[in-house]
């Protein structure tokens, strides 16, 4: 019987340093949001200027774009750059229209043409950190977490993939569309193997919002949806922090890049500034 509890004892012990060693990792969820999601960029400039860096990221949508060009290795104010040299903020330039009769008004080529030529190996394993997209399968109807092959810029264009203004993304006979439709914030790729895990959320939801036309109804109708689906991930996050840029501008409004940054900028530095024990978790060996 003792030998019995003593093996015991010992297995216990293996498995919780083995999980302990596992989660040696900070992490970093970039939510989804439109044009919302440039935030992320002032967020991470924030986080840099701080001390922390990331070494874990999982996004979706725009987190997902902005999330894996980052963990290619280019700075924040290098991403803020290629918006405005690429023109990413014109929707002109991030929307190519398709003939009608295919699955979506608008392909993807603009994205990845830009991934092709920053991310030329296309691999999540060659990134420099560990790089998580959610994507929806419209197959099954779940949510699909990729964080390794070949198919970078595949899976990132299907994560940011619109339904009825992106065409839909096939990738081995498989439907996809935005990963936000099914998990807007997938904490879930990354909380086991992070000691310490930070969420950004673009689209926090604003409650009691007032309905002058039916767009309005549409809209907070699809925010409800959104923030339904991104509640688990929000409550698996160490530190949370959400942009105020909502409400102010909206999905759309590409035009308000440099604003949306600061935003998200200032919410991140202002969070660090009254949360010290962020700096302190980050930093700790």
């Amino acid at each position: 019987m003792k030998k019995i509890i003593a093996l015991v004892t010992l297995i216990t012990i293996i498995t919780a340093t083995a999980v302990a060693q596992k989660k040696e990792g900070i992490g970093l969820v970039l939510s989804g949001g439109g044009a919302l999601g440039y935030a992320h960029i002032g967020a991470l400039q924030a986080l840099e200027e701080h001390g922390i860096y990331p070494t874990h990221i999982a996004g979706s949508s725009m987190g997902a774009i902005i999330g894996a060009l980052y963990a290619q290795g280019i700075a924040p104010l290098k991403i803020l750059d290629l918006v405005t040299e690429r023109k990413m903020y014109k929707i002109s330039h991030l929307i190519t229209y398709n003939h009608v009769g295919e699955l979506g008004l608008s392909i993807h080529d603009a994205v990845k043409k830009i991934f092709a030529e920053l991310i030329p190996h296309n691999s999540f394993d060659s990134l420099k950190l560990h790089f998580y997209a959610c994507v929806s399968n419209i197959d099954n109807g779940t949510y699909k977490i990729v964080g390794s092959g070949n198919q970078l810029k595949e899976y990132v264009a299907a994560s940011a993939a619109i339904p009825g203004i992106f065409e839909v993304e096939i990738i081995d006979g498989v439907h996809y569309i935005d990963g936000g439709a099914l998990n807007n914030f997938p904490a879930q790729a990354i909380h086991n193997q992070c000691r310490v895990l930070i969420g950004v959320d673009v689209t926090p939801y604003l409650e009691n919002r007032p309905f002058k036309r039916t767009r309005d109804v549409v809209i907070q109708s699809i925010r409800a949806a959104l923030h339904q689906n991104s509640l688990k991930g929000r409550e698996l996050c160490d530190f949370l922090i959400e942009s105020a840029a909502i409400q102010k501008y909206n999905e759309a409004n590409f035009n308000n890049y440099r604003e949306i940054y600061q935003y998200g900028y200032k919410a991140m530095n202002y969070y660090i500034n009254t949360h010290p024990e962020m700096v302190k978790r980050c930093k700790k060996q």
